[in-house]
């Protein structure tokens, strides 16, 4: 059995900060953490610092998204496989893409024995900019036959398209927990051939914003219909994720993560 901990977006300093808090507590009680760095540096992307905090807190793999590219940072870090083990999109429709969109970790499961654990990463279509298609991604990956437990971090912004992919999964997956939309959804949940699965991990980031972002830039963009810069909100910080037992390549169990900062519920 393995335990995994999957934290969802960490988003700006506030979220970098919370994780460096919490995270190294939570850190003994599993054998394996990933955490989505998709917007890590500023609200968007990942770049050096950013990385070297989240591992610093204690994350053994980092998961990107659709601002995988935002800093330029990032291009070093992919192909630095040894010292940052970062997972891109998987469904890129360029094959020159620098890193790789899947991982296999060799992990010291709870009792002892070395598992497989392999971590996806994938891009939703729906409502995104045009990538290839995920679920043909998976079929041609699934082919493979040593890759253990399979986790897959859905970067999406549709429901829809989220809980679609997982019960075309169903039974070939361990779990399918969703990422991008920043709010956390009640849907946890062990689908019919045990694959675990969430819609949205949800945001490790600010507590009083718009899904990461200081009030007044979405504000403002709703009112006047126009451009309007985002900024990172401050004040104190929530984090989010997904915890789960995983044995044989199916969940065994799941259940939300939620955790804040003192004072704020």
């Amino acid at each position: 059995m393995l335990r995994v901990l999957f934290v969802g977006d960490v988003y700006g300093q506030p979220g970098r900060r919370i994780l460096g808090t919490h995270l190294p507590t939570l850190r003994p009680r599993f054998d394996f953490v990933i955490v989505n760095g998709e917007n890590a540096a500023g609200g968007f992307g990942l770049h050096r610092e950013a990385a070297e905090a989240i591992l610093r807190a204690g994350a053994d793999c980092i998961t990107l998204g659709n601002h995988a590219w935002h800093h330029k940072d990032v291009y070093s870090l992919l192909l630095d496989e040894a010292s940052y083990p970062i997972v891109r999109p998987l469904n890129t429709s360029d094959p020159g893409t620098p890193g790789v969109g899947w991982r296999t970790f060799e992990v010291l499961g709870a009792s002892g024995e070395q598992e497989r654990l392999t971590v996806v990463n994938l891009l939703g279509r729906v409502f995104m900019e045009p990538v290839a298609n995920p679920f043909l991604a998976m079929d041609e990956l699934l082919q493979r036959p040593d890759l253990g437990h399979v986790f897959v971090d859905l970067h999406a912004e549709a429901t829809s398209e989220k809980a679609a992919l997982a019960w075309y999964l169903d039974g070939r997956v361990a779990a399918v927990i969703g990422t991008h939309t920043h709010v956390p959804t009640a849907d946890t949940r062990l689908l019919p051939r045990g694959t675990g699965f969430q819609t949205d991990a949800g945001l490790t980031g600010p507590s009083r914003s718009v899904i990461g972002a200081d009030p007044q830039g979405p504000i403002q963009k709703f009112l006047t219909e126009r451009p309007h810069r985002f900024s990172v909100a401050g004040g104190p910080a929530e984090l989010n994720g997904v915890a789960l037992e995983l044995s044989d390549n199916r969940t065994l169990r799941i259940e939300r993560v939620h955790l804040t900062e003192a004072g704020e519920e």
